[in-house]
């Protein structure tokens, strides 16, 4: 079995970008992948800026002297007349600099009288002035591809004149769980059923990465139901995700059915807890590259877990991403448990985060009864990773994966 780095860094090097944009609306741009670069079209500040509202002066007569204000200036409506030897103007934050001037004091810093304003003993030459182009220049990138947009990006495009961004297009993802004994959740659950909610998390998930469901549903234990089902999904969506019938039991067929529609398989079990078979193959794509399919395990722990190492990365893959969103990302933090048991596999234990005295986050075990326990990942933020045959005494730094749709208070 690969170890989960190596399972991660085979299934992603398997996966090639979709390539594929699209132009958006700058509203709509956020959480988006950057598909081309993007470059000024002005200067920024435009002009000489004032920073503080204040008066605009000549640095050489205002230090220590009394001048004379003979007009404003304020944003959107800048003084256009000359300045006389011995005046001033009174300016406004974001208004430009009259032509005759250098700096500006700030208004806390004067006295003022009717048109007379005295000014403090020093006074420096560009003083509370943001020069032309000391942010941007004309023509200068911004920003390039691999870039995820941010909230803050959308400013800065909205200030550099990039109106409808190119982006590369949003992974088509299909989810699909199998088992005869899942019923939906407006069912009353009958002798030996259970209702099914790991389609609901992995909607959830894949929405907020920015995906486009094109199907969720519950498919039977059935390889005719099986096959039928998976084949449209594929057709519909560049990824298909299922849950359940992945191990190695009776009925667990959702591997022959995938090889029974062309899908090449690739991967099949993790070492590590929980989460061992982890299933992933290659669907035949005559339009582009092969078309992943990830088959995560039934137990909802696992397969929570497998989504945050395996699909993850894949749909950032797909979607032009940083690299930074392609690979595993782990932070070290100071565990709080009992020494755990090792294990003969990566074992993950979930974990709450709490800000410790010195900053380390502190890493509290949950009360935790195994892989379908999900109730007790609604206190989690984070599993806690033990290698191989690794245990850590409290207090010890250890490795963590932090969950991203679960922050700590």
């Amino acid at each position: 079995m690969r170890t989960p780095s190596e399972a991660i860094a085979e299934i992603v090097g398997r996966v090639g970008p979709l390539g594929a944009s699209e132009r958006v609306a700058l509203d709509a741009a956020a959480g988006r992948c950057l598909a081309e670069p993007c470059a000024s079209d002005v200067d920024l500040p435009p002009f000489e800026k004032s920073m503080m509202d204040g008066y605009a002066v000549r640095a050489t007569e205002a230090a220590a002297a009394e001048l004379r204000c003979v007009g404003e200036a304020r944003a959107g409506a800048p003084f256009a007349r000359s300045i006389p030897p011995g005046c001033c103007v009174e300016i406004y934050t974001g208004a430009p600099l009259p032509a005759d001037c250098d700096s500006v004091v700030m208004i806390e810093h004067v006295a003022r009288e009717g048109e007379r304003v005295r000014f403090p003993a020093k006074v420096s030459p560009g003083q509370n002035v943001a020069r032309r182009a000391e942010v941007l220049a004309i023509g200068r990138q911004v920003f390039a591809p691999p870039r995820r947009l941010s909230p803050v990006d959308l400013s800065v495009l909205a200030a550099i004149g990039v109106a409808r961004p190119l982006v590369f297009r949003r992974p088509r993802v299909a989810v699909l769980t199998t088992g005869d004994e899942l019923v939906p959740v407006e069912a009353r659950p009958g002798p030996a059923q259970i209702r099914e909610g790991n389609t609901r998390f992995l909607a959830a998930a894949l929405a907020q990465c920015g995906a486009e469901l094109t199907e969720v549903a519950i498919v039977p234990d059935d390889p005719d139901a099986l096959r039928a089902r998976f084949a449209g999904a594929l057709q519909r969506s560049d990824v298909l995700v299922t849950t359940g019938g992945v191990s190695m039991g009776k009925y667990d067929l959702v591997g022959a059915a995938l090889e029974a529609l062309g899908v090449v398989p690739t991967l099949h079990k993790v070492a590590i807890k929980p989460g061992k078979p982890i299933w992933f193959g290659l669907a035949p794509n005559p339009a582009g590259g092969p078309k992943p399919v990830l088959g995560l395990p039934g137990n909802p722990v696992s397969s929570l877990l497998g989504f945050e190492l395996f699909v993850r990365p894949v749909l950032a893959r797909l979607e032009g991403a940083p690299q930074s969103e392609q690979c595993e990302r782990l932070s070290l933090g100071r565990w709080m448990g009992a020494p755990p048991r090792p294990d003969d596999r990566q074992n993950n234990l979930p974990v709450a985060l709490r800000a410790g005295a010195d900053g380390v986050f502190e890493l509290h075990p949950l009360a935790y009864k195994g892989s379908a326990d999900i109730v007790a990942l609604t206190g989690a933020h984070a599993f806690a990773v033990f290698e191989p045959g690794q245990s850590a005494a409290t207090g010890a730094l250890v490795r963590y994966r932090p969950l991203p749709w679960a922050s700590p208070v």
